[in-house]
């Protein structure tokens, strides 16, 4: 069999796997009310979503392809010297008006957000966006970020109110005071599952690799495996947490250099490659071999020399 013909295959139907389940939640809410839909093809479109805040419940983003460095508005607005060195303006911030924050879905199929920059350390409620209410990012990756802010900082979302779902972040940096985390700094009544984070975090206090500061949400079927450092209320998954809830959730016990954790389960290295520690965990996880993908199954792994990844990812 031609290997590279049959990768290109395997992408070709994950894509559309991923598609389809766009569809159908995009079709399975027309029910509950009027749906708009509109395609996110470059930087412009994805700040573009600002201006509908607290509108936008009834609305679908849709990620057309991957967003990066060569994508058109990068320059003005998520690079080094986009905002006079701030970066990317995050969607949305917390607040009693409901036009204050992010209330839509943003469906990402599976493409990447790439290059993602922030440099706001004199302001809370930072990331991609500032903070979600009912709803949030699904089935998407931020890859190659910088992002630092002061309280309630993480890639995705500063302060989540809604649902995250099926997404990763990887290969980057998050930096900020409270309630840090990768890829959400504080989850309210809100949720995060299906999602892994490789990030580095710092922080002062509640700090963790995949959530800083869990009030009263939900973790499921989540890992983290990058370094944490900081203060007080520091977790390889989760920093600190009230009445939370984390469930089927991980962290690499020796890449995050913690062993303690708001909610989780710590494991080494070699546990956090074994697919038995996953599947023994209810996970839908199957093993493949090294460059193939089964996209049967939510997450995939190469048993014994890689972490759990999504079926989806290319």
């Amino acid at each position: 069999m031609n290997t590279t013909f049959g990768l290109r295959k395997d992408h070709y139907f994950m894509r559309l796997g991923v598609f389809l389940t766009t569809a159908a939640l995009i079709a399975g809410m027309v029910g509950c009310g009027p749906t708009k839909v509109i395609e996110i093809r470059d930087w412009y479109d994805l700040d573009a979503i600002r201006n509908a805040l607290g509108a936008s419940y009834s609305t679908r983003y849709v990620l057309m392809n991957d967003l990066d460095y060569t994508t058109a508005g990068y320059e003005e607005l998520a690079s080094p010297t986009a905002n006079g060195g701030k970066g990317w303006q995050p969607i949305g911030t917390w607040g009693d008006s409901a036009r204050s924050y992010f209330d839509g879905i943003l469906l990402g199929q599976g493409y990447e957000i790439r290059d993602l920059f922030i440099n706001r350390p004199d302001e809370d409620n930072v990331g991609l966006f500032g903070a979600t209410v009912w709803g949030g990012p699904n089935d998407i990756a931020v890859v190659n970020f910088t992002v630092t802010g002061g309280d309630y900082v993480g890639v995705l979302v500063g302060r989540n109110d809604g649902q995250i779902y099926n997404c990763y972040c990887a290969a980057g940096s998050v930096t900020g005071n409270s309630s840090v985390g990768g890829l959400a700094g504080r989850i309210e009544k809100g949720y995060v599952s299906t999602c892994y984070c490789t990030g580095n975090v710092t922080g002062t206090e509640r700090v963790g690799g995949l959530v800083g500061y869990n009030e009263g949400g939900t973790v499921s079927n989540c890992y983290s495996i990058g370094a944490v450092t900081g203060g007080e209320s520091v977790g390889g998954l989760v920093g600190g947490g009230d009445v939370g809830t984390v469930s089927s959730s991980f962290w690499d016990i020796e890449a995050s250099g913690q062993s303690t954790s708001a909610g989780g389960a710590g494991k080494t290295t070699d546990e956090m490659q074994d697919i038995t520690t996953f599947s023994g965990a209810g996970w839908n996880i199957m093993a493949v071999a090294p460059g193939e993908r089964n996209p049967s199954y939510v997450w995939n792994i190469v048993d014994g020399a890689t972490y759990p990844f999504l079926s989806w990812e290319t």
